[in-house]
């Protein structure tokens, strides 16, 4: 697949380490300026030495479009400087992983790609991205997050061989870096190791030089500029670091899950009902100023790698979905039921892909809904065929409800308004729920629905 990693630092390339080894084809993107400190095992290095070579892998620095084709097409990553990652609208990368690493979201939006990862503090799973992968060292290092995010900044550096913050070396004032130490050089607690301003910086304990800026470069005080480790080991200044792997290895997962999910997967959205309970269109009846419907658009807008449809009798509904890049399927007699939606959805999915694992349904009326519970609902689905996942708290079930393509002839022959409940009572050992908080499962059925509690 086509990943564009958003940051070349030392533990951006470690992610890029671990999808380069697993085939994908990696575009990544830099500031003018990289400040990277750990350089010697970073791709950001291409920005202003042309090359890096990191293990096995070597970074180009390019400058368009037609430079970083050809750099992939012969097998190497592509590096250039794009602060804002506008190269998405040529490259079109099925996956975009946020490694900037700068502790908050700088502009990544979960449509900016079908599958967005946030790396560490600063993304929330189901709002900016698909998932977050733990950065924090610690037992949860490289972990992903389905829902909710990262553990948040401590300011405190994780422990290494008994150290924290005496292993960071700071500028001692504005200015221009002057290196005194090199990568790779052992140095005393006490010693200068830079001058930043003509300022002298000390090290604040004994060990490696693990990391150092380039010379030259402008800083503001107290800007990290380097790092010393007590471990001593001159080979860890130019190998990928355990964290950095253990990171790289959590995208890898997600990045293979969604691989093996990509394109097999329908979304159709049951939106023709006639409002019946709640005496009129209770689709754009306005939820916190909105119309009702367009929560259940913009979650499904979140999954572009699926074929997504919309079956409906509203022309503005219609439009709005198409704007986001989803198919409209007309209905035209929902007097007929719930299951003539989920028929005509299904057959029009089918007609697009005919290959298709699995369609999750989903009702235009639950506002509170998260993005994460139908990513995990679709995870879930991928992992386990032949199964009915949706939605549920403590053994009730909901919407929505992923199908794997097994029970696509029982729900073809569905009629009547009460939808696929029936086929799942019938094959209750199929069916798994993904546990939410009962919020998440409320309906606007009549209009006092609408009403914030108080």
């Amino acid at each position: 697949m086509k990943i564009l990693i958003r940051g070349a630092g030392d533990l951006a390339t470690g992610i890029a380490s671990r999808l380069y080894g697993a085939g994908h084809q990696i575009l990544m993107t830099e500031i003018e300026v990289p400040l990277t400190v750990r350089r010697t095992v970073a791709m950001s290095r291409a920005v202003y030495e042309g090359n890096a070579q990191v293990e096995e892998m070597l970074g180009v620095f390019v400058k368009d479009q037609a430079g970083a084709e050809q750099v992939m097409a012969e097998g190497d990553i592509a590096v250039m400087v794009d602060e804002t990652a506008s190269c998405r609208a040529w490259f079109r990368p099925d996956v975009i992983v946020d490694a900037i690493l700068a502790k908050r979201n700088l502009g990544t939006k979960i449509t900016d790609a079908p599958f967005v990862i946030g790396v560490g503090p600063g993304f929330t799973a189901g709002v900016d991205c698909n998932c977050v992968v733990e950065t924090k060292r610690g037992h949860t290092l490289g972990n992903i997050i389905w829902r909710e995010s990262a553990i948040p900044n401590t300011g405190v550096p994780g422990n290494v061989a008994g150290y924290t913050i005496e292993r960071l070396i700071r500028a001692g004032a504005d200015g221009i870096l002057e290196s005194r130490a090199q990568i790779g050089d052992y140095v005393e607690k006490g010693s200068v190791v830079a001058v930043t301003g003509g300022v002298p910086v000390y090290a604040q304990m004994s060990g490696i030089v693990r990391g150092m800026l380039q010379d030259g470069v402008q800083v503001s005080k107290n800007l990290k500029i380097g790092d010393i480790d007590a471990r001593a080991e001159v080979s860890h200044c130019y190998t990928i670091s355990d964290k950095a792997r253990a990171i790289g290895g959590g995208v890898l997962e997600a990045v293979t899950g969604f691989e093996r999910m990509k394109d097999r997967f329908a979304v159709v959205i049951l939106a023709a009902g006639a409002g019946t309970r709640f005496g009129g269109n209770k689709l754009n009846a306005l939820v916190k100023n909105r119309p009702l419907y367009e929560y259940t658009l913009d979650r499904v807008q979140a999954f572009g790698a699926f074929p997504s449809f919309i079956v409906t009798g509203s022309e503005e509904i219609a439009q709005k979905a198409e704007k986001r890049g989803i198919t409209p399927v007309w209905n035209k007699e929902p007097e007929k039921g719930i299951s003539l939606s989920l028929v005509l959805g299904l057959k029009k999915a089918l007609e697009c892909r005919s290959d298709l694992r699995g369609a999750m349904f989903s009702v235009c009326d639950q506002p509170g809904l998260d993005t994460s519970t139908m990513q995990q609902i679709f995870c879930t689905a991928s992992l386990h065929p032949g199964s009915i996942v949706c939605a549920g708290n403590s053994g009730r079930t909901g919407n929505p409800v992923c199908w794997d393509a097994g029970f696509f002839p029982e729900l073809l022959a569905l009629t009547g308004d009460e939808g696929g409940r029936q086929i799942m009572r019938k094959h209750k050992e199929k069916v798994r729920i993904i546990q939410v908080d009962p919020e998440e499962l409320k309906d606007i059925d009549r209009r006092e629905d609408l009403r914030e509690p108080e």
